[in-house]
């Protein structure tokens, strides 16, 4: 069975056939703004070929045969979709189910460590990453087996950690009638954070994308170096959330395009330092081993190793 694989976010989509090993082959990126929807993409990277299955990695809920995306104006009908690309079997599943699905198959040179700890075998992973939005989900063992958990806890309250955080959310609160992690804790947030801070202090930003962030911090623009820092820190403490609510004595994964594009100015004393700072329970998140995963592909790598269910 030849299986086509996708994972598409907000900005990006991404396809890929699976080789015999069953290892994602023939990796290309559109953009999402080039295409009018998903099947049009799909058959622009098929350019006329054929595939049996698909496994397709959205970052949006999947909860009915109408699924719209979170983060891009793209919406489709899963049975429409899958007689457009006259496949014989379409699963279409949460993005970070199949981020959740890579992380087991990564090899040490794909990970840099975060903090310290040792990972239980037999425990939940927890599995986070900001990008146009914040994904996040768990794998739990079960039967000799991982299960993935598809969650939505990017969009989980944010929780201000000091004077300055506290600021910046008084100063969204108007804006929005909901300030989820999201709102910060991603590209978009990034920018976010950027601004609200030159506001707070009657400053200028510099910037006007999330890459100009980057690159002003870069130059040591003070507004922009700060949001980076920020940034950084409410990743820590929204990851610290999630290996709480999960137990993830297994460990927690970071993955996600915008750590890495941060680079260095992707703070990992900060991160570390607000992934512990959880009063009493700080002594148990320093037994919790974090990664960040640098290997790119990894939607692609889990929706390979996605079971479909077999034909009758």
């Amino acid at each position: 069975m030849r299986r086509l694989v996708g994972d598409i976010g907000g900005t990006n989509a991404r396809f890929a056939l699976v080789d015999d090993s069953g290892r994602p082959t023939d990796e290309r990126t559109l953009a999402v703004a080039d295409h009018p929807g998903l099947a049009e993409a799909v058959l622009a990277y098929l350019g006329g070929r054929k595939v049996d299955e698909a496994v397709l990695a959205v970052a949006t809920p999947v909860e009915t045969d109408d699924v719209h995306f979170t983060n891009s104006p793209w919406s489709f009908s899963i049975a429409a979709l899958s007689r457009a690309l006259d496949v014989a079997r379409l699963a279409v599943i949460n993005d970070f189910v199949a981020q959740a699905l890579a992380v087991t198959q990564l090899e040490e040179q794909d990970l840099e460590r975060l903090t310290a700890g040792l990972p239980l075998a037999d425990r939940p992973i927890a599995v986070i990453g900001p990008g146009t939005g914040l994904g996040v989900a768990g794998l739990v063992p079960v039967a000799g087996h991982w299960v993935p958990l598809a969650t939505e806890g990017g969009h989980a309250s944010l929780a201000p950690g000091n004077a300055r955080e506290l600021a910046v959310l008084q100063r969204l609160v108007g804006h929005w009638p909901h300030v989820s992690k999201e709102r910060l804790v991603s590209g978009p947030g990034l920018l976010t954070l950027a601004r609200s801070l030159a506001e707070i202090d009657d400053r200028a930003c510099p910037a006007t994308t999330p890459e100009e962030v980057a690159s002003e911090a870069a130059k040591g623009d003070p507004v922009c170096l700060e949001a980076t820092r920020i940034f950084s820190a409410l990743l820590g403490a929204a990851a610290g959330d999630l290996a709480l609510t999960y137990g993830s004595r297994g460990g927690v994964y970071v993955c996600g395009g915008v750590c890495l594009a941060l680079g260095p100015l992707f703070d990992r004393s900060a991160f570390r330092e607000r992934f512990h700072a959880k009063g009493r329970m700080r002594d148990y998140l320093e037994r919790i081993p974090v990664w960040l995963v640098h290997r790119t592909g990894t939607g692609l790598l889990g929706a390979a190793r996605y079971r479909l269910a077999p034909t009758r």
